[in-house]
């Protein structure tokens, strides 16, 4: 069952972003990725009141994702991309982004706050932040 709507037209957005964030870590690196979309279109909490829609979660300003501005983002979607989208989209979630609202890749180790948000863990090349429960409870709700 969908935790966030989504039509055809969305899970192929969801799956090209995920794969120009994040393709270069393998899998469960953009299933990680697509876990931090999904929460950002699913709460409205701090930066992410507004956003409530795929489209609307992709092309955010300020606060976006980089891989919208390269041209690999606007490929087409490729069918194992889109299995990887509709997981994320179905609820399910993956260690450390489960709660995740942002990630980065930093030159070096990550650092335990970014942007006053608490560090998670990392995943290969990517931290990954999640916020205080008393800033975005919603985020830390089941399905």
């Amino acid at each position: 069952m969908a935790v966030i709507k989504a039509n055809s037209s969305d899970i192929d957005m969801l799956a090209r972003l995920m794969r120009a964030e994040a393709e270069g870590e393998g899998e469960l690196g953009m299933l990680m990725a697509g876990n931090t979309m999904v929460n950002r279109t699913r709460v409205r909490c701090l930066d992410f009141g507004g956003v409530n829609t795929i489209p609307e979660m992709a092309f955010q300003s300020p606060g976006g994702f980089e891989a919208v501005q390269k041209s690999y983002f606007y490929q087409h979607a490729r069918d194992r991309d889109r299995r990887l989208a509709r997981r994320v989209v179905n609820g399910e979630r993956f260690h450390p982004a489960e709660f995740s609202l942002w990630f980065f890749r930093p030159e070096g180790a990550c650092p335990a706050q970014w942007w006053g948000q608490w560090n998670t863990g990392r995943y290969k090349l990517h931290c990954f932040y999640q916020p205080l429960h008393s800033d975005c409870p919603e985020v830390f709700g089941t399905y």
